[in-house]
């Protein structure tokens, strides 16, 4: 997605450097599965604890996670990790990206995951569209503009 100007406060490098590692994205994949806690999120994701927890607070720091307290019984108080919204707003980010490694990197077996619409078990699909609804199938079909935001190098 080359623009015919440069933009020095580019969204895609801002993402990246809230979200794009490998750790990150694995927490993010075990949060969006309904795993909250840090014992499970460790075991899921085979994360370090030190690498797990410097996730975790970043992740909390960049308003993608929210701590809740909990405490089961005869322990000490520890805290969950929920979504927020703006952490919600990343799952399309992950199905394409899980979608992709189905499609290159599975091998002969398929992919070991199936998304499927939990109301009518139909598999679960990614496409772009336009405002007007036409579907957009790659980027030739598109033209970068600058934003009001565009700052130019």
């Amino acid at each position: 997605m080359s623009v015919p100007f440069r933009v020095d406060n580019c969204s895609i490098e801002r993402t990246l450097d809230v979200v794009g590692e490998k750790w990150t994205f694995l927490v993010l994949r075990e949060a969006f599965s309904g795993v909250r806690r840090f014992a499970d999120m460790q075991a899921h994701t085979g994360a370090p604890r030190q690498v797990l927890s410097a996730r975790l607070t970043r992740l909390v720091e960049e308003g993608l996670l929210r701590k809740v307290p909990y405490r089961e019984p005869g322990q000490r108080q520890r805290d969950e990790y929920r979504l927020t919204d703006k952490g919600r707003d990343l799952y399309p980010l992950l199905v394409a990206l899980m979608h992709w490694g189905d499609r290159y990197l599975s091998g002969e077996e398929g992919p070991p995951t199936l998304l499927t619409h939990r109301e009518c078990g139909a598999p679960v699909e990614q496409y772009l569209r336009c405002a007007e609804g036409h579907e957009v199938s790659g980027p030739r079909e598109v033209t970068p503009l600058p934003g009001a935001a565009c700052k130019t190098a």
